[in-house]
C-alpha cells in the first residue's frame, strides 16, 4: 500500500481554499517567511497532537509500520520525549533510574521536575564526558551490587561523538532482571534503515526516542517517541498524557507536515542510503591514510581526534568554517561532522579536499580529563529548584551545581544538578573553557 500524507494533505486542501481565517496564529496566512499558508492551528478537522483520533493518528500509523513499532510525534524534540518516557516509567510509583553519564540535560530537566533518584553508570573506559560506552557486563555488574534494582536503565547510544554500544546484550540483560531499556536515540532515526537495522526498537530496547530532525530530513524539532508491544500495552493509553505534560498546546503543524511528509521519503530510504554509506567509509578511509584519526563507530558521523593530527577541534573547526562548511560540534579533543544523503557525493568531495589540504602536525599529547564521581550532596530536584547564583569557576570549590552550565551543543552536563564540586570538578570546567556555574546559593 502506497504511504499517504493525511496532515499535508489536509493542509494544502484547507490553504487553496483560501478561507478567512479568523483562528490563530496572527499572520492569518499572509506571507512574511513564505510558510505561513501553510502554518495553522488545531482548527475543525485538523487533529489534535495530543488527543489525536484523525489525520496525525493515521500519520503516527504510518510512521509506526516504519519503525515497526508504535510510534508517537513530538514537535518539541527528543527533549519532550525524554520527559515523557520518564514520567511514563515513574508513573506508578517512584523508581529509581540508572542512566548512563554522558546523558542530555533535559534528562535532568526531567529528573528533577519528577524527583527520580538517579544512580549514575561509568564505563569501565572512561574517555571523558561525552563519551559512556557501557557494556553488558557493565551493567551486570551494577545490578550485582545495587540493592532496589532500578526500574530502568538508560543509555544515550548513539552518544555525541559518534560511539554505539552493544544495545541487543544489553537489552537482554535488563529483561532478565526484570528492568526496562529505555534509549535516547536521538543522533540515530536513520539507524533503522542500515542494510541491517541497528536502531534501538529492532535490538530490544522497550522505550526509545529518535530525533527525527538531526539525521532525517525532517525540519527542528521533529522527533518520534517508540514503545515495543510490551510497553505499548502497558503505557500506551498514558503517552499522548505524558507529552502534553511536557509539551506545549500549540505544537507546530509546520513539523507536523514535515513529519508526516518524512514518512513518503523513509518509505524508501534504504535504496537512497546504501550507495552514500559506500561514499562516507570511502571517505572514512582515506582520512587514517592521510592521518587523520578517527573516533566512534557510527556509520554517518565522522569524529576527528584532532589532537592525533596536531589540532585541536577548533582549529580544525575554525579552518573548516573558514572554507564555508560548518561542523556539528568541536572542543579542545573532537571535530564532529554529521552526514546525511542530502549532504551528497558533492559535499563529501568538498570536505575531502579542504581537509586534505590542512597539512598534519605534531600530535598534541594532552589528554582529556576523565569524569570521576562527585559527591551528591543534594537530590537533583532540590538542587535546580533552590536559590542559586552565578559565580566563576574559581569561586565554586565546595559548592553545589543547582543548574548545569553548558549550552548546546553537546549540552551533557560535566557536573551534575546537586553534585558538589570538587577540584577535578574545576579542572574539568577549566579545560573546557567553563568560566562560571550556577551553584545553589
Amino acid at each position: 500500500m502506497a504511504m499517504n500524507t493525511p496532515i499535508c494533505d489536509f493542509v494544502q486542501k484547507y490553504s487553496r481554499a483560501n478561507p478567512l481565517r479568523l483562528h490563530m496564529p496572527g499572520h492569518k496566512g499572509c506571507s512574511f517567511l513564505g510558510v505561513e499558508h501553510l502554518d495553522i492551528t488545531e482548527i475543525e478537522g485538523a487533529d489534535s497532537l495530543y488527543e489525536a483520533e484523525g489525520i496525525i493518528a493515521q500519520s503516527e500509523d504510518n510512521a509506526g509500520r516504519i519503525f515497526g513499532c508504535k510510534t508517537f510525534y513530538s514537535t518539541e524534540g527528543s527533549s519532550q520525549c525524554i520527559r515523557a518516557m520518564l514520567y511514563l516509567v515513574q508513573m506508578h510509583s517512584k523508581p529509581k533510574i540508572a542512566a548512563g553519564r554522558n546523558a542530555h540535560k533535559s534528562f535532568l530537566t526531567a529528573a528533577a521536575l519528577l524527583d527520580m533518584d538517579v544512580d549514575w553508570l561509568y564505563p569501565r573506559d572512561n574517555a571523558g564526558y561525552l563519551s559512556c560506552a557501557l557494556t553488558a557486563e557493565d551493567i551486570s555488574a551494577y545490578l550485582e551490587k545495587t540493592g532496589e534494582k532500578p526500574a530502568a536503565i538508560y543509555l544515550t547510544n548513539p552518544d555525541y561523538l559518534g560511539n554505539m554500544v552493544d544495545v541487543a546484550a544489553i537489552a537482554e540483560l535488563c529483561h532478565k532482571n526484570g528492568v526496562l531499556l529505555l534509549v535516547d536515540n536521538a543522533h540515530g532515526a536513520y539507524l533503522k534503515f542500515l542494510p541491517q537495522s541497528r536502531h534501538p526498537m529492532d535490538l530490544g530496547a522497550d522505550i526509545c526516542c529518535d530525533s527525527a530532525h538531526k539525521t532525517l530530513p525532517v525540519l527542528t524539532g521533529g522527533a518520534y517517541l517508540h514503545l515495543s508491544k510490551e510497553c505499548d500495552e502497558k503505557f500506551g493509553s498514558q503517552v499522548k498524557n505524558a507529552m502534553a505534560i511536557f509539551g506545549s498546546t500549540s505544537p507546530s503543524y509546520l513539523i507536523l507536515q514535515s513529519l508526516d511528509r518524512a514518512n513518503v521519503y523513509l518509505d524508501t530510504y534504504e535504496e537512497k542510503l546504501r550507495p552514500f554509506l559506500k561514499q562516507v567509509n570511502t571517505l572514512k578511509e582515506k582520512l587514517q591514510e592521510w592521518g587523520y584519526g578517527l573516533y566512534g563507530n557510527e556509520p554517518l558521523k565522522i569524529t576527528l581526534a584532532a589532537k592525533a593530527y596536531g589540532y585541536t577541534g577548533a582549529e580544525l573547526g575554525e579552518i573548516l568554517i573558514e572554507q564555508g562548511i560548518i561542523p556539528e560540534f568541536y572542543d579542545c579533543d573532537y571535530l564532529v561532522l554529521m552526514l546525511t544523503p542530502e549532504t551528497g557525493r558533492e559535499g563529501l568531495e568538498r570536505l575531502e579536499e579542504v581537509l586534505m589540504h590542512i597539512p598534519p602536525r605534531a600530535a598534541i599529547s594532552e589528554r582529556s580529563p576523565l569524569i570521576r564521581p562527585a559527591e551528591q550532596a543534594m537530590s537533583i530536584r532540590e538542587a535546580m529548584l533552590s536559590c542559586s547564583e552565578l559565580v566563576s569557576v574559581s569561586e565554586s570549590l565546595g559548592r553545589i551545581l543547582a543548574v548545569p552550565t553548558v549550552g548546546c551543543p553537546p549540552a551533557v552536563p560535566i557536573v551534575a544538578c546537586g553534585e558538589r564540586i570538587d577540584s577535578h570538578a574545576i579542572s574539568c570546567f577549566d579545560y573546557y573553557g567553563i568560566k562560571e556555574c550556577c551553584v545553589v546559593e
